[in-house]
């Protein structure tokens, strides 16, 4: 019978110390305790939730069984919270008013930085930093607690958030000037995929709507894509001449403008989406982070146009 109340912290991180050191001897040096106080720990976390959290597996190091697997993510999680609650009571010593982590998803770097700097300027009491992955980093990073809040293109299903809309955010498929589809108005689907597409890494956001986009244009029929693990390199992939993209028109406005890169007119192009503002649902954000969330939604002018 689980007895998952009389679980301690003791007891989790001395899972997480054998597992990431190898062995017994190993987490007891990190712990500085003993190798019987290790395995005491270890013992009572599996009697109180009366599952193997280890494989038993001699000479070699210790590897966790799928249950141990979801402990350690949850110990993950405790320590992020703990980090960060630690993190705040040292700013309120140093005299601060609070940290306030914002993670932006890699589309939205063009514009994050002035929130940011913005957001400073406005509230010079609250340090804000900024972390920017792709969106499956940036839902890590909510789920994790290790960011306040997030700037996305769309809210995740989990974990349960709280969504504000921040201001339009459009896609648009993207060519060089002197590509062979560029300024006509009578493009056939055919024509379309027939052309190489430059998508993003998986886990991007950018790359899962451009295939939603290609897929009901082809109504599944097959197209080419060459993965990139940015934008910069598709823009510069795109303006060379090596494929289309379908692309936030904020990460190209400057391209654009320049003349270096083009639309192309084809129906239901440019996608019209938003941009949220987000946050874990569920629990109240800290007087700082909601001081930033405040901030943020009414400065919705230094989105790009």
């Amino acid at each position: 019978m689980a007895h998952e109340n009389a679980i301690t912290l003791k007891q989790l991180r001395a899972l997480a110390a054998i597992v990431e050191a190898g062995t017994l001897t190993a987490a007891a040096e990190r712990l500085s305790v003993t190798a019987p106080a290790v395995s005491t720990q270890l013992r009572t976390l599996e009697g109180h939730l009366d599952v193997r959290l280890l494989h038993r597996n001699e000479g070699g190091p210790a590897l966790p069984t799928p249950e141990g697997r979801e402990v350690l993510l949850a110990v993950q999680e405790v320590e992020s919270v703990l980090a960060r609650c630690f993190a705040r009571i040292a700013a309120i010593r140093a005299g601060k008013a609070g940290q306030v982590a914002l993670g932006v998803v890699s589309t939205g770097k063009y514009f994050a930085p002035g929130i940011v700097a913005a957001a400073r300027q406005a509230l010079p009491d609250i340090e804000v930093s900024l972390f920017v992955g792709n969106r499956e980093e940036v839902i890590e990073a909510l789920r994790r607690r290790s960011v306040d809040l997030a700037i996305m293109g769309r809210p995740p299903r989990e974990p349960a958030v709280e969504a504000s809309i921040l201001g339009p955010h459009p896609h648009v498929l993207i060519a060089a000037p002197d590509h062979p589809l560029a300024g006509r108005c009578d493009i056939t689907p055919e024509a379309l995929l027939a052309q190489t597409f430059l998508s993003r890494e998986p886990g991007s956001g950018t790359r899962i709507l451009a295939e939603r986009i290609l897929d009901r244009i082809g109504d599944g029929q097959p197209y080419a894509t060459v993965e990139m693990n940015s934008n910069e390199t598709i823009k510069q992939a795109v303006i060379a001449g090596l494929g289309l993209a379908i692309i936030s028109r904020h990460t190209v406005l400057h391209e654009l403008e320049a003349g270096r890169l083009v639309t192309l007119s084809f129906a239901g192009l440019p996608i019209e989406r938003q941009w949220f503002l987000i946050h874990r649902a569920g629990a109240a954000l800290s007087h700082p982070a909601a001081a930033v969330h405040r901030f943020i939604l009414q400065s919705k002018g230094l989105l790009p146009a």
